[in-house]
């Protein structure tokens, strides 16, 4: 390979290194952003003030103030791991806590809500919100599957509903009641749930 070719490439790749440097900025300000107001006081000028990225530059990768958004909003949509304790139950119970302890606290527990509020009159907003509840679920559906795999459970459950039943009184608590989500209460959730099934 000629000298110029080996510069052309290491040239290319640092400009790929800065590139991804300036996107990961801009959509960390921009979650950031979004965990403080949500969507309706969201603006990329803050943004870039934030981030230290000119708007120009923003728009050059997210044409839309939406666009930028939805892109943030994928940040909410990190894989969980799932975890086998052997039994339906440990894993229920190990999924559950964690939602439990992350709901007060976690950036994405104060960014949800406005999606849901954006989501029901923007098409795009309705899939970015389901592909976070999707991902909610998901750890919740792999469990339930090997328990039907072990025998645990009737190859009829229907899993939406376990899940419906298992998460709604957490996200409940968290924005509508406002009641203190302890170990207590997750516990008794669980019980109900699998005592039902």
């Amino acid at each position: 390979m000629t000298p110029s070719k080996n510069s052309e490439r290491e040239t290319s790749a640092k400009v790929n290194r800065r590139v991804e440097r300036s996107r990961h900025t801009v959509l960390s300000a921009a979650f950031e952003l979004l965990s403080e107001g949500g969507v309706a006081s969201f603006s990329v000028d803050e943004v870039a003030r934030r981030s230290g990225v000119a708007k120009t530059t923003i728009y050059r990768h997210w044409p839309t103030r939406e666009a930028l958004v939805i892109d943030a909003c994928s940040r909410m949509i990190a894989e969980q791991e799932t975890p086998d304790t052997g039994s339906l139950e440990g894993d229920v119970t190990a999924i559950l806590m964690e939602i439990a302890h992350l709901l007060p606290t976690a950036n994405w527990s104060f960014v949800l809500p406005s999606i849901v509020d954006t989501a029901e009159r923007n098409p795009e907003f309705a899939e970015i919100h389901s592909r976070i509840q999707r991902g909610h679920a998901a750890p919740l559906r792999e469990v339930l599957q090997r328990a039907v795999d072990r025998g645990e459970l009737p190859a009829r459950a229907d899993a939406s509903t376990i899940v419906a039943a298992l998460l709604g009184p957490l996200f409940y608590r968290r924005w509508f009641s406002r009641e203190p989500i302890d170990d207590a209460f997750v516990k008794t959730i669980i019980k109900l749930a699998l005592a039902s099934l």
